[in-house]
């Protein structure tokens, strides 16, 4: 559940749909699952690999089991889970304000244009939006100071299946409406007269993004994994819950969207501008959107936790400090490193090569994400190479049918789809 709610986050409910929208509905997400099934599966397997063998943290595991060089992978992973979190935290902070605009129902009513300009006037005021942001960080903080079963084990046994019963709530509601077949045959049948090279590019980013790859997320839980536990299946519940659960985010919002004649390519914006005018003009909408946000919040705090997870964990293994100093100190730093993330939104002009600071934030992280994980699967792929399979089984002693196929895929189809994304992004 844990790493599942790792992997389950904004990406699969805030930008999963929006991505389907932009990119041509049905094509998109047969591409989607192509890759889901092909690099997801097995670089989850990997990380998990990794963290179990060595029992460390991502710069402990690849000291251990590789030596030399191979630690800056670990650093890369930790330092871009802090990167992630920091701005992760700004858009999660906006999750608590919409639940609130849902309830008091400054929401409730006007058209698009006049909730852009509420959504656009809250996020560039200043304080409130930092504010926000601080009490997000302080959820995540108090969960990881739990520790590993009575922090991280326990919240995830909660807000995961409480994610899962919020979206099938949700999605009655949405494919109820009437004229919501449009949406649902636009998200289910392809179009591939859509698909271009940016199609492929955006469908394997997404795969990416949505699984928490090349973070160390996954290296750290599977750190905690006893000897006994079948990894295959494992990762195969992972990969199945987060895809489940970017599916049902699907079926959620875009009936939704065209029910009510709105742009499925909205972009980002479909979250924050256009979903509020689909619950202004449903019934009962103020409750609908409240419980929308909610789940949002629910799913960015299962992520939230994983990424402060990999920093405090390197820090108590690697340093002198205990978990509680240690989730502290990572807390308030991510905090300190997110503000300009929020007031770059329009309270204070902060801008890094002609981008704002979160722009540019998440821009540098869909860099160093596909860096990460390319080097995983060469490390797992071609260092360890066949006592990697040995590693998975448990030294035998475990059945994986699939080792050959898996490993093939980390020395070749991995290591050229991956370049390919990074590539692709760069130019």
């Amino acid at each position: 559940m844990a790493a599942a709610g790792s992997a389950v986050g904004l990406g699969n409910i805030w930008k999963f749909p929006y991505e389907t929208g932009a990119n041509g509905g049905g094509a998109f997400l047969l591409l989607y699952l192509l890759f889901i099934v092909v690099f997801g599966a097995s670089l989850i397997l990997a990380e998990m690999v990794l963290g179990r063998a060595s029992g460390q943290n991502p710069v402990g595991a690849f000291r251990s089991l590789g030596g030399g060089r191979w630690p800056l992978v670990g650093y890369l992973g930790v330092f871009t889970g802090f990167v992630i979190l920091s701005f992760y935290i700004v858009i999660a902070g906006w999750t608590i304000a919409y639940m609130g605009f849902m309830l008091d129902g400054s929401l409730i009513s006007g058209d698009a244009e006049s909730i852009g300009a509420k959504f656009s006037a809250f996020i560039s005021g200043g304080a409130t939006p930092v504010l926000l942001a601080g009490l997000f960080m302080v959820a995540t903080v108090i969960v990881v100071l739990g520790g590993i079963g009575k922090g991280i084990e326990r919240a995830s046994k909660l807000l995961m299946p409480v994610l899962f019963v919020l979206l099938l709530v949700l999605i009655a509601r949405s494919v109820s409406l009437p004229g919501a077949g449009e949406g649902l045959r636009f998200f289910l049948v392809p179009d591939w007269s859509k698909v271009d090279g940016g199609t492929f590019t955006s469908a394997i980013g997404q795969a990416f993004f949505s699984l928490s790859l090349g973070m160390g997320a996954l290296i750290t839980y599977g750190s905690y994994l006893p000897k006994t536990t079948p990894m295959p299946g494992s990762a195969a519940i992972i990969v199945g819950l987060d895809t489940l659960v970017a599916l049902l985010a699907g079926f959620m919002i875009l009936p939704a969207v065209f029910a009510y004649g709105l742009d499925p390519a909205a972009g980002p914006g479909l979250t924050f501008v256009t979903l509020p005018v689909v619950f202004s003009q449903m019934p009962a909408g103020a409750i609908f959107g409240f419980v929308f946000f909610a789940l949002l919040f629910v799913a960015a705090l299962t992520s939230a936790v994983s990424l402060l997870e990999v920093v405090v964990t390197y820090l108590v293994d690697e340093t002198r400090l205990t978990r509680r100093p240690a989730a502290l100190i990572a807390g308030c730093i991510c905090f300190g490193l997110g503000v300009p993330s929020s007031l770059s939104q329009g309270a204070v002009d902060i801008q890094i090569f002609g981008m704002d600071f979160l722009t540019a934030a998440a821009s540098l992280t869909d860099l160093l994400l596909p860096i990460g994980g390319l080097c995983t699967a060469l490390f797992v792929g071609w260092k360890l190479g066949p006592k990697s399979v040995a590693l998975v089984t448990n030294n035998g002693t475990q059945r994986f049918a699939l080792a050959t196929v898996w490993l093939f895929i980390l020395r070749f189809v991995a290591p050229i789809g991956i370049a390919y994304v990074l590539i692709s992004g760069m130019l």
